[in-house]
């Protein structure tokens, strides 16, 4: 009993860890982040995610930025009959190139970092969402145009397979032209 509590125990240490090493870009400029971006590819332990991969398709993101320097992210997603529009405030913390939010929808806890970005083509996001006991990480590569070049896929994946998400989890998101807002 002690041996597997001590085995629980170290596996928890080893993903704290390795959740504290997730990087962030460096010099960050948040300001370069604005504009339009498609959502290319999705990871996630989430089990509603599980669930849904297979159903979801590409969406459109704007990043604006608030008076108070936070980062306003809208997507619209397409549904059945219909296109939904949602968003989240990305507060700024002392470590730029990461952010805090609340979901306005279930009143989750995000913790979002901008691992990696050129602004002009791709963005690489890693979010921690906790709610109450549960948590989950997701990571998703954002795109300035629909495609990306696959070295970027690659990197996403890559990515993806080191925060510990299995492959089953990783998705490429379908093109689509329903629900593709305007910048």
């Amino acid at each position: 009993m002690q041996a597997t509590v001590l085995s629980l125990g170290l596996a928890l240490v080893c993903c704290l860890q390795a959740y504290a090493e997730v990087p962030v870009q460096p010099e960050f400029q948040d300001d370069k982040l604005v504009g339009k971006w498609y959502s290319i590819g999705l990871a996630s332990n989430s089990r509603w995610f599980l669930n849904k991969k297979d159903a979801l398709t590409m969406c459109t993101s704007i990043i604006t930025q608030t008076a108070e320097g936070a980062l306003e992210l809208t997507s619209t997603y397409p549904r059945a009959d219909r296109c939904e529009t949602r968003s989240m405030t990305f507060i700024k913390t002392e470590q730029p190139g990461r952010f805090r939010a609340t979901s306005p929808r279930w009143g989750s806890e995000h913790d979002i970092r901008i691992v990696s970005t050129n602004y002009d083509e791709y963005a690489l996001v890693y979010n921690r969402k906790a709610k109450g006991t549960d948590f989950f990480t997701m990571v998703t590569l954002y795109g300035r145009s629909k495609t990306l070049r696959p070295e970027l896929l690659e990197k996403f994946e890559r990515f993806a397979l080191d925060q510990g998400l299995p492959q089953s989890s990783i998705i490429t998101l379908p093109q689509t032209d329903r629900c593709m807002t305007d910048a």
